[in-house]
C-alpha cells in the first residue's frame, strides 16, 4: 500500500478579504505524478506554496511525511521550482555548475573551492538531466528548456523525495516540452521521486500524470487518471468554454 506523503486537510486561505481556497482536502501518495490545473486566479500556485510551507493556511492542516508542516524540518526531502525560475536574470554571471552547486549550501553562497565529493554530486545531477555537457556554460546563455533542466538538477542535488514545480513549461517550445516530460517520467519511475506540477496546459498534462487536481471557485476536484476516463471541463472552467480538438 502506498504511503501518503502530502496531506491537506480542510484548508482555507485568503488574501485579505478574498477567500481563494475554502475547506480544501487532498492527499498525495509516494510515487505519484500529480498535475494541478484550473483557470487563471484559481489559486494553483497558492496551493503549491501552502504545501511547501511558504504560506500558512487561515484554517486547516497540512502534513508532510505525516508531520504537521509547522513541525517539519527535513526540507532536504523537498525540491521546489517556482515561477521565478523562468525569470532568472539573463545577465547573472554564474555557470550551470555554480547554479546547481549553490543548492548544496544552506545560504546559497559558494565556497572558493568546491570539494571533490560535492563536484561528483553536481556531475551526477547534471548527468541525470542530460546537461553535463553544459556545466561551464553561463546560465543566461541557455534556452528556456535547458534552464528548466538545470533547475531540476539543482533540486535533485539534495536527493529530494518530492519535487514541486510551478508552471515550469511556460514559454518553452514543444520539442523542449516533450524532452522535459520524458525527463520527469525518468525521475518519477527510476528514482521514485513524487512529482507535483502546476500547469495551464490541460491537454498535455492530463496524458502525463496519474492524478489530476482541478481547482475552481475555491474547491478541488480530484481525478485518478488510472480510473477516470472523462473530465467534465465545464464544471471547472464554466459553461461558456469550448473544446477544440487538434488532429495531427
Amino acid at each position: 500500500m502506498k504511503k501518503k506523503i502530502v496531506e491537506v486537510k480542510n484548508v482555507s486561505f485568503s488574501y485579505g478579504d478574498n477567500k481563494v481556497l475554502e475547506n480544501v482536502s487532498l492527499y498525495i501518495e509516494e510515487g505519484d505524478f500529480v498535475g494541478i490545473i484550473g483557470p487563471n486566479g484559481s489559486a494553483k500556485s497558492t496551493l503549491l506554496k501552502l504545501m511547501v510551507g511558504l504560506l500558512k493556511p487561515d484554517s486547516g492542516n497540512i502534513y508532510l511525511f505525516n508531520k504537521p508542516i509547522n513541525e517539519f524540518k527535513n526540507y532536504n526531502k523537498i525540491g521546489y521550482i517556482s515561477q521565478n525560475a523562468r525569470e532568472f536574470n539573463k545577465m547573472f554571471p554564474a555557470t550551470v555548475e555554480e547554479v546547481v552547486a549553490a543548492n548544496i549550501y544552506t545560504k546559497g553562497i559558494l565556497p572558493k573551492r568546491i570539494k571533490r565529493e560535492e563536484r561528483e554530486k553536481i556531475d551526477e545531477a547534471l548527468n541525470i538531466v542530460d546537461m553535463d555537457k553544459y556545466k561551464e556554460r553561463k546560465i543566461g546563455n541557455l534556452s528556456g528548456g535547458q534552464k528548466q533542466r538545470v533547475f531540476i538538477a539543482r533540486a535533485l542535488i539534495n536527493n529530494p523525495r518530492i519535487l514541486f514545480m510551478d508552471e515550469p513549461l511556460v514559454g518553452v517550445d514543444i520539442e523542449s516540452q516533450n524532452k522535459f516530460y520524458s525527463l520527469l517520467n525518468k525521475i518519477n519511475e527510476e528514482f521514485n521521486i513524487t512529482l507535483i506540477m502546476v500547469s495551464h496546459d490541460i491537454g498535455v498534462i492530463s496524458n502525463k500524470v496519474n492524478k489530476l487536481f482541478c481547482l475552481s471557485n475555491g474547491k478541488v476536484y480530484k481525478h485518478d487518471l488510472n480510473k477516470d476516463m472523462k473530465i467534465n471541463l465545464k464544471d471547472i472552467y464554466g459553461e461558456n468554454m469550448n473544446i477544440l480538438f487538434h488532429r495531427h
